[in-house]
């Protein structure tokens, strides 16, 4: 019998972020139906975030990519790519989170938090956290 891990992305990326970048985004949250150009089909086999619309989870699988506004500052408004995206996987997908933290992690708009992920029964999760550009891996 398999698990399922709650998978949730949370983070900002900021403004600058490559539009190759965005594009795999896109793609894998199932906002485009093509994969990308240049995007390596080894790493990113399939669109990991797209939402199952018979998923299990209270609530739904949920993805979103919005450019917002973070704000002001001297130079005027400041904005960034908000992501969010709350996915049920099963164990053997796992695999594939590395490869989609690394596409993300030298674009996350400041260091902190950036999600969970939690096994489907588990009362606590295990926090995903970016920071100089890379990301520290959860146990789980």
């Amino acid at each position: 019998m398999s698990l399922h891990y709650e998978v949730v992305l949370s983070c900002f990326l900021r403004d600058d972020t490559p539009d190759g970048v965005l594009a795999a985004l896109r793609w894998h949250l199932g906002l485009d139906a093509d994969r990308p150009a240049g995007l390596d089909s080894e790493e990113h086999s399939y669109a990991v975030l797209r939402p199952d619309p018979d998923s299990r989870l209270p609530g739904g699988d949920v993805a979103s990519l919005l450019r917002q506004s973070r704000g002001f500052t001297a130079e005027g408004e400041r904005h960034a790519w908000g992501l969010f995206s709350r996915n049920l996987w099963l164990d053997d997908m796992m695999g594939d989170l590395p490869a989609l933290l690394d596409l993300i992690a030298p674009h996350v708009d400041g260091p902190g938090h950036g999600g969970h992920v939690r096994e489907e029964f588990a009362a606590v999760p295990a926090a995903i956290v970016f920071g100089d550009g890379t990301c520290r891996l959860p146990a789980f």
